[in-house]
């Protein structure tokens, strides 16, 4: 079990560490789109490689396609919206909103999955402490995002723009848990797991790639691509081993715990970018509010999830 839970927790700093990635290979490429397709392609070809080498077998047959669900490969989809939601998050809202709005999305949806038994989850009665849990995350959510944007310029010049940002966030992290559920539902179904990550960074990238060619009506030039470094491409390496990781966990710790040890990786790795630039992201301090907030979401999902 604790092989699992190491996995989720170590997914999640992994996918704190592809925020800032993506946004400064999007400096070269110009669109998030873009920078989302090829992202995913290079997600897809390293999980392609670890699928064929462990399951000699790349996609899944035809009769397995035709007797489930179609919903089934949805996650991928979500995927690509949450991986190309980043991209536009993150220079806006920085490295620790870009995680926190997300899991106050996550948290709210995989309550939701947790009760009703969604996409295939174990069901787990909605008591009064997941409730008081849930208000908890929401008043961390509060206190590290809002307390610290109070003596911001910005936050005062721009208040509403900021404000359907940091909703879209939330919006996307409860897109972000439902792919979560998804995919682990699609590793117990294949049997294996790398060929679910596969399959579900692939169908990403495909939804990804159409979406770009009708907003930008361009494809990618090689000079663009030759601006880009070298590690740029780890991007699309640390979110497929994040999907990865969940596809592993969630049969084994569930989808609930699964998604809370992978917060809270993303809110230690998203406190490192900010505070050391790393990925040559802008850094910020880390602020005694965000801390606290951070804290307290951190005890409110410890209620969540074992009280």
């Amino acid at each position: 079990m604790y092989l699992y839970l190491g996995f989720a927790l170590f997914g999640g700093f992994l996918l704190a560490n592809q925020n800032p990635i993506n946004a400064d290979f999007k400096k070269s490429l110009g669109s998030p789109f873009i920078t989302s397709a090829i992202s995913n392609l290079v997600g897809s070809i390293f999980l392609g490689i670890i699928t064929v080498t462990t399951t000699r077998q790349l996609f899944p047959s035809v009769g397995f396609v035709m007797s489930h669900p179609a919903w089934i490969w949805l996650g991928g989809v979500l995927g690509g919206i949450f991986l190309t939601s980043n991209v536009l998050l993150f220079p806006r809202l920085g490295a620790v909103q870009t995680v926190i709005l997300p899991i106050l999305g996550q948290i709210l949806m995989g309550t939701l999955i947790d009760t009703f038994g969604f996409f295939g989850a174990l069901q787990i009665s909605f008591i009064k402490m997941r409730f008081l849990g849930i208000l908890i995350t929401l008043v961390g959510v509060f206190v590290a995002v809002v307390f610290p944007s109070l003596n911001k310029k910005r936050a005062l010049e721009k208040p509403k723009h900021l404000f359907l940002w940091r909703i879209w966030a939330i919006i996307v992290g409860g897109l972000s848990a439902i792919q979560q559920a998804i995919n682990g539902h699609l590793g117990v179904l294949l049997h294996h797991p790398a060929q679910a990550a596969f399959a579900s960074f692939f169908i990403g990238f495909l939804a990804i790639l159409v979406v770009s060619m009708v907003v930008d009506h361009r494809i990618l030039k090689i000079s663009e691509l030759k601006k880009a470094k070298v590690w740029n491409g780890l991007g699309g390496m640390l979110g497929g081993l994040f999907v990865l990781a969940t596809v592993l966990a969630v049969p084994k710790i569930g989808a609930g715990l699964t998604i809370m040890m992978g917060l809270i990786g993303q809110i230690f790795g998203s406190m490192l970018v900010q505070q050391f630039g790393f990925w040559r992201s802008e850094r910020y301090r880390v602020q005694i509010w965000q801390m606290i907030g951070i804290l307290v979401m951190l005890f409110g999902i410890i209620v969540v999830k074992f009280l």
